[in-house]
């Protein structure tokens, strides 16, 4: 096992090999005031998740970063799974790109685990000097030993979908990653696979649309992404542009995790489908809808048909099943994936949402469900939002879940969220037959933070995940 490779750098060999590893104990998790009301910065929450220690389910430590309104969202590493074969790599800092400020926090995990501490503020002008990008979201370590993060756009707001390159050591700015001139006209994530020489990236919006809200009228007009930019790794260059078909706002996406494997996944929030992209034999790439969920007709919502809209998807490390959050509807799914263009739904919960009983909303016609489901009250708490950023466990029995999209849409489709701060939930996953089944002795309420109720949002565990690492 990799852990007990003397010769070895982070991470594990392989994905397989990762579902040994030992089980999570801390969760780190950005924790977000813009928005809220509360004047006071966002900071990084560690979660102790375990269930030995006096102190379960209970963040054990704050770290506030010194700017204000930063919007923190995703992290990655300084190293992954991806420098496995490099001992002298090792797994010490977070990775905290902002959304909103375009600063890149540096933090250290590796001295105090329990206590991160800030180790570097990478300042937005010397990225808008030296990349004229802006409105930060993925970061991921390369197996050069660089950091890339994804960029939704220009430091004018207009949409430009380019990527960052840190060093890894120093995390000073390189440049971008793209050539000269090459962006994409929109940015969000993207997932590599250098044996098939590729990288896919996604795309939500210009940062001038998506920043202040959601307007309707903004999709009407065209204003939402709808394609996958297929990228040569080696080269840098973009090679080809897929276009979903239904396929508005395709957020997450997730390569199978086999490093060998042509084909992967891709979450569409607003088209509330879930679309396959593969290898075809001439070494082009395609993309299918393989998973549609169906909106809901209802009253007492800003448009008559309701999307369930799908924020976060994950692939377990065996490629066995996937997982994904319809944060308006208020379920996480568990599909069987064995054959990918075949999904299979075997697992179903409702955590919350917005067409719980009682609620303002009132469904006229659901194609899934015969009523309404109840609201989730954990622990004498009432969830408020909706399942929105999932993590896994490695060996793919425990799911964590977050409520919190991004402040704006929170505040809008959520206004609860903002008074009642979000919630950390744990879900016990069966991977033998299919289902999800809530854990009721798990919660972490972040309405009754120290200085009000936050937003907190992705979910990353000390040695990595389903989601922080790629293998070569």
């Amino acid at each position: 096992m990799a852990t007990k490779c003397g010769k070895c750098g982070p991470g594990y060999p392989s994905p397989l090999e990762a579902m040994k590893g030992p089980r999570e104990e801390l969760v780190y998790l950005p924790c977000i005031y813009r928005n809220t009301g509360t004047e006071a910065p966002d900071y990084l929450a560690t979660v102790d998740v375990n269930p030995k220690s006096p102190q379960y389910s209970q963040v054990i430590h704050r770290l506030p970063m010194p700017n204000l309104k930063d919007e923190l969202h995703h992290s990655g590493w300084n190293t992954c799974s991806s420098c496995f074969g490099d001992s002298t790599k090792s797994r010490t800092k977070l990775v905290l790109p902002s959304l909103i400020s375009s600063r890149v926090y540096v933090v250290d995990v590796a001295t105090e685990p329990r206590a991160p501490k800030l180790h570097k503020v990478v300042e937005p002008k010397e990225i808008h000097a030296k990349c004229d990008l802006s409105y930060l979201h993925t970061s991921h370590c390369l197996a050069s030993g660089e950091v890339m993060i994804s960029a939704l756009g220009d430091p004018r707001g207009n949409g430009k979908g380019g990527f960052v390159l840190l060093d890894g050591e120093t995390f000073e700015v390189k440049g971008t990653w793209e050539q000269p001139g090459g962006a994409a006209p929109m940015g969000y994530d993207f997932w590599y696979q250098p044996r098939h020489n590729v990288m896919i990236s996604t795309e939500w919006a210009a940062p001038n649309v998506l920043r202040d809200g959601f307007n309707p009228a903004d999709v009407e007009a065209g204003l939402y992404g709808q394609h996958l930019y297929v990228w040569d790794w080696q080269r840098h260059e973009r090679v080809q542009t897929l276009t979903l078909q239904d396929g508005l706002i395709p957020l997450e996406i997730r390569f199978l995790h086999n490093p060998a494997a042509d084909q992967g996944f891709v979450g569409c929030a607003l088209g509330s489908n879930i679309q396959r992209f593969y290898k075809n034999q001439g070494g082009t790439w395609s993309v299918e809808k393989v998973i549609q969920v169906p909106p809901k007709k209802v009253k007492g919502w800003i448009l008559p048909e309701m999307p369930s809209l799908i924020t976060d998807i994950l692939l377990s490390l065996d490629d066995r099943f996937l997982y994904f959050s319809n944060w308006l509807h208020g379920d996480l799914r568990q599909y069987d994936i064995s054959d990918p263009k075949r999904p299979r739904l075997v697992g179903q919960i409702f955590l919350g949402g917005s067409i719980v009983k009682g609620g303002p909303v009132q469904v006229l016609e659901d194609q899934e469900l015969k009523c309404q489901p109840e609201p989730l009250v954990v622990k004498g708490k009432r969830v408020a939002g909706g399942p929105q950023m999932i993590q896994l466990s490695l060996d793919g029995t425990r799911l964590y879940v977050t409520t919190s999209l991004y402040s704006a849409w929170d505040k809008q489709f959520y206004p609860d969220l903002i008074r009642e701060g979000s919630v950390m939930l744990q879900i016990d996953v069966d991977t033998v037959r299919g289902g999800l089944k809530l854990n009721p002795n798990f919660l972490v309420d972040f309405g009754k933070e120290p200085l009000g109720p936050a937003l907190a949002h992705e979910l990353r565990y000390p040695g990595g995940d389903c989601s922080s690492d790629i293998w070569l």
